[in-house]
């Protein structure tokens, strides 16, 4: 699709998460989406505003938060590459422990990124971004193209379920989050998957397997396997750096937290 095919648009707030892909769009356009709805825009000179402030943003997220920002932040285009600017008063979480402070900005990249807005009343506001794959990625003749999503891990159901116990610190955005123990994940399951027996044994033995998968893979995972020679990991080290690496490329995403009867 050519750009000048694509306006800027509103999202509904009916449409689905971001991480699930977004419609065909020129590559550069971002899609920025809260529980409220969204908005998109092709790569262009372009301001996108959110915060608290319904009116005066072009998302608006936590607007019944008065610890968000009514101006929280703004994404900047100079007609490539779209940047992160914080406006508020309250840090922006990144996926895994990365943040970005007031007056800071940095650059987004390529695919979906889940952003989250931490708030002293324990709220935790979603600010979804999918960026279709940048123009100068893009190979001559591919205008065409599907939209590009982050290369995502393949999880099975109970993969899936195990790791987003084991992670729930790191999808709530907890302060130096920390895998939780065995069995806490054995008793978190047993509340919410009742249709097997699970012990702190079987949801080990589940992450020990999927670290082996991952890390022996087409786009092996690395600091996930104990090295012979390096002596054992520190602590939860290794589950740390599974975690983390899930994270970034978005396998692993907030909204998981409702296979443990969570709102998100």
């Amino acid at each position: 699709m050519e750009i000048r095919g694509f306006i800027p648009q509103v999202l509904p707030a009916s449409m689905l998460s971001l991480a699930s892909g977004v419609p065909s769009a020129p590559p550069g356009t971002i899609f920025v989406k809260a529980a409220q709805g969204g908005y998109a825009v092709p790569p262009r000179k372009f301001t996108l505003h959110f915060g608290r402030a319904t009116n005066d943003v072009h998302v608006a997220v936590g607007a019944d938060d008065f610890y968000v920002s009514r101006l929280h932040g703004v994404f900047t285009c100079d007609g490539n590459q779209w940047w992160l600017r914080n406006e508020g008063k309250r840090p922006i979480q990144m996926p895994g422990a990365d943040m970005v402070l007031r007056g800071h900005e940095l650059p987004m990249t390529a695919g979906y990124t889940p952003l989250t807005i931490e708030t002293p009343n324990c709220k935790s506001h979603l600010l979804e971004v999918h960026i279709v794959g940048y123009p100068g990625n893009v190979q001559e003749g591919d205008s065409q193209m599907s939209t590009a999503t982050s290369d995502v891990y393949y999880l099975g159901h109970a993969e899936r379920l195990v790791l987003t116990a084991l992670a729930q610190r790191y999808l709530r955005q907890d302060r130096y989050p920390q895998p939780v123990s065995w069995k806490q994940v054995a008793d978190d399951l047993n509340r919410v998957a009742t249709y097997r027996s699970w012990t702190p044994r079987i949801a080990e033995h589940t992450i020990a397997a999927l670290r082996k998968r991952l890390a022996a893979g087409r786009d092996p995972i690395s600091g996930i396997l104990r090295e012979d020679g390096i002596g054992e990991p520190v602590g939860n080290t290794l589950n740390d750096n599974l975690i983390r690496a899930l994270l970034k490329n978005a396998t692993l995403i907030p909204q998981d937290l409702y296979l443990l009867g969570e709102e998100i």
